[in-house]
């Protein structure tokens, strides 16, 4: 053994001797591995050397093979890649001497043909001028075979082709617009204007023609007009011709717009582009311009600038009595031509543009006129109004809206609109009946019990609303919400100087009416804010504010979440002032009933008779001027305040009268076994309902004396129990005994939810009478 011992020694040193080199292929590292590996210290296995031999020579017979077969491919793959490099080396100058000699012979060719070139270059000027020439004489021509043809068709009266030529030949100017040729344009025009003018007349003269049989146009009401003829048989060819003479002078459109330009209001007014009136429209306006220059400008008495509602009523008398014929005998005229254009809309466009050009013309003359421009906005809204609702006039057309957003004008309407309104403020403020309900002897419309100032108010920024509605860009109508919001700024300040004036009496009518009109006011708002037109306006201001950086990201994810709407700061300051003004009240009465509670605080809780002694419970004495306090003032604000209001103020109310009973009455007394039940009577067969009235189960908020009760009036047996299971709970806060409930658990099944365990051990003690134990 000793012998074995010295040789595992030795090799155990050996092999530590032989290290591995890590920068080069160590041979005697990798053999000491092996030997290692196979024989170890088990000399047993030298017997297998043999076998170990034979494996190690096959391996390093095929090992040898390898090695042979790799020899002798690789030197074939690279001949094969030498040879192929080879060939493309020859490939790529035999292509070099071949581009050499292709370049040298187009050089050469280039040096022939370059005289050729030249000399080409010249004769093909010359075929694209001549074909200039070619094509500029064709415009002539076919402008002239054209023109040739009106003449020959006006020869023959054949007006209908005479109308379809002008209007191909109108087509070939548009067409023409982008030429250089300024001649030839000058010649397709006057050429086109030549014809038009002498179509225009002859057709306008035949059509007037038909219009004055027609009786046109209808200045009476609709039943008094006389859509036929005189003599009703004639009436079919009439018709007829109406429908041919309109149908030409709708194909004298496109050349009438090249020739006419219309009249345009400058574009201060920023008017929305529109289309020309169509040709026989405006020849069947013209009777209608004629009498509304006449009778509206000038010095004519019908022309004076406090009636503005004489030339708007006229306007709209014309279009109710025109649009029975317009709709019956024109519209199906233009549907059979293939026009797109409503009859009786394009006839009311073209009369209200002559409203637009009167308004522009009077308005700077009554600007700094209180009275005549605030009476001439009030003309024109309703105009709009009328206009819209009954007509059907369309929002994309230019209107009397667009006038008065013109940037002076403008201004000068929210000033107007400013003055009344604070001076419609101040009218209704001072009203004797400011702060009394229309609807106080109706119940069920008086809900809200909104004292008539209030309404007022709201109802006068509901019309400022109406007023602007309809302005044609949101920016404008952003102008008159931040008006808005400024007016309701203004009234909540000059309800909150009236308030202040009837702090000391905060029970009284008048304060509760301001309450009630604060609390009206912010609701209405809050309903307004959810309206698709104050959305939309809050969509603009987030745009607009967006573009300023006016405000921080987080307000304007609100806004653009709707989380927030375009009134919450005014809501917000009337809801602050509100609960201000409930509180006020809260404290009034809170006080009043802690200065009646005084004798019942002080109550020989501990010296009470037992219920079995008393045949029957009654109310304590003491607690009736507390009781008779909380009833008087909760009948007299119930009367006063909205029923919401009131359902915060009791509420409110009833916390406090809680918390003070608990604190100043319960948790300040000792109780006999007598003490608890007449405290246990008093809240709960008096106190609690007196708020009966107001919610099913009034005890839920009086959770602190209701709770309290029940502790003092449990049971001796329960009441010790409990204590052992709060005295152990806090003992062994970690751990509880087996099969012992926790304290919350305890707690819950008395029904006590709100104290925590150690106002219960506090309450516990406060128990007079307790047996002794012996502890």
């Amino acid at each position: 053994s000793i012998a074995e011992k010295e040789n595992m020694a030795t090799i155990a040193v050996r092999k530590k001797e032989v290290a591995r080199d890590l920068d080069h292929c160590d041979i005697p590292y990798y053999v000491s591995e092996f030997v290692e590996r196979e024989v170890g210290n088990d000399y047993d296995s030298l017997r297998k050397l043999d076998d170990l031999i034979d494996k190690l020579s096959e391996n390093k017979k095929q090992l040898e093979e390898q090695v042979l077969t790799v020899s002798s491919e690789v030197p074939k793959r690279i001949q094969n890649a030498l040879k192929n490099a080879e060939d493309s080396k020859k490939s790529l100058s035999r292509l070099l001497e071949e581009e050499t000699l292709l370049s040298d012979s187009i050089n050469s060719h280039l040096l022939k043909a370059q005289p050729w070139m030249e000399d080409l270059d010249v004769l093909i000027s010359q075929v694209e001028e001549i074909e200039r020439h070619l094509s500029y004489l064709k415009w002539i021509s076919r402008i002239e075979e054209l023109s040739d043809s009106i003449q020959q068709y006006l020869m023959t009266n054949n007006v209908p082709e005479a109308a379809s030529t002008l209007a191909f030949m109108a087509e070939l100017d548009i067409k023409l617009q982008e030429s250089s040729c300024s001649h030839l344009l000058a010649f397709v025009r006057s050429t086109v204007k030549f014809w038009h003018k002498i179509l225009k007349d002859k057709l306008s003269s035949d059509f007037e023609e038909v219009l004055t049989q027609l009786r046109w146009p209808f200045v009476g009401p609709p039943q008094s007009q006389a859509f036929g003829l005189a003599a009703p048989a004639s009436a079919p060819d009439v018709y007829n011709n109406l429908e041919m003479l309109f149908c030409q002078l709708l194909k004298l459109q496109t050349s009438d717009e090249l020739l006419t330009k219309p009249k345009q209001l400058p574009e201060k007014y920023s008017l929305p582009p529109s289309p020309p009136i169509i040709l026989p429209i405006q020849i069947m306006l013209n009777p209608l311009q004629k009498r509304f220059k006449y009778h509206f400008t000038g010095n004519k008495q019908t022309n004076v600038l406090n009636k503005p509602e004489w030339y708007l009523t006229q306007v709209l008398m014309w279009i109710g009595n025109h649009a029975k014929f317009l709709d019956d005998k024109i519209q199906p005229i233009l549907d059979k031509a293939g026009s797109a254009v409503n009859a009786g809309l394009e006839f009311s466009r073209a009369l209200v543009m002559l409203i637009l050009e009167k308004l522009a013309a009077d308005i700077p003359c009554l600007l700094y006129d209180d009275t005549l421009f605030c009476h001439l906005v009030d003309e024109v809204l309703l105009f709009e109004r009328e206009l819209y609702s009954v007509h059907g006039y369309l929002s994309s057309f230019p209107s009397c809206m667009h006038i008065l957003s013109e940037e002076s004008c403008f201004q000068r309407w929210l000033t107007v609109e400013k003055k009344f309104a604070l001076q419609k403020m101040d009218s209704m403020l001072s009203s004797e009946a400011a702060w009394i309900s229309q609807y106080k002897d109706i119940t069920d419309v008086d809900e809200m019990k909104v004292p008539d100032c209030a309404e007022t108010f709201m109802t006068l920024l509901l019309v400022i609303t109406d007023r602007y509605k309809n302005l044609p860009t949101a920016s404008r109508k952003l102008q008159f919400l931040a008006l808005q919001k400024e007016l309701v700024d203004d009234f909540r300040i000059r309800l909150t100087q009236v308030m202040k004036e009837e702090t000391r009496a905060s029970l009284g009518f008048r304060y509760c009416a301001i309450l009630n009109a604060v609390n009206y006011i912010a609701t209405v708002l809050a309903d307004w804010a959810d309206n698709v037109f104050f959305l939309q306006l809050q969509q603009a201001e987030l745009e607009v504010r967006a573009e300023s950086n006016a405000v921080s990201k987080l307000q304007l994810g609100q806004l653009a979440s709707m989380e927030s709407s375009v009134f919450d700061e005014m809501i917000n300051l009337l809801e602050r002032l509100k609960h201000d003004m409930l509180t006020r009240q809260v404290d009034h009465v809170f006080r009043e009933v802690k200065d009646a509670a005084k004798l019942y605080k002080k109550e020989r809780w501990l010296s009470l008779p037992s219920q079995a002694e008393q045949a029957v419970m009654s109310l304590s004495s003491t607690a009736c001027p507390m009781l008779l306090t909380l009833r008087d003032r909760l009948l007299q604000l119930e009367q006063q305040l909205c029923h919401s209001l009131f359902k915060i103020f009791w509420q409110m109310l009833a916390e406090k009268v809680d918390t003070y009973i608990y604190q100043e009455v319960i948790m300040a007394n000792h109780f006999n076994e007598g003490g608890a039940a007449q405290l246990q009577f008093d809240m709960s067969r008096n106190l609690f309902p007196l708020f009966s009235h107001y919610c099913k189960r009034p005890e839920n908020y009086f959770k602190h004396i209701k709770e309290a009760c029940i502790i003092l009036n449990l049971n001796i047996g329960s009441a010790l129990l409990l204590k052992d299971v709060l005295q152990s709970a806090s003992e062994h806060e970690t751990t509880l005994k087996p099969n012992q409930p926790s304290p919350a658990a305890a707690l819950n099944e008395l029904g006590v939810y709100k104290l925590a365990q150690k106002d219960v051990e506090i309450l516990l003690n406060l128990r007079a009478s307790w047996p002794n134990t012996g502890k």
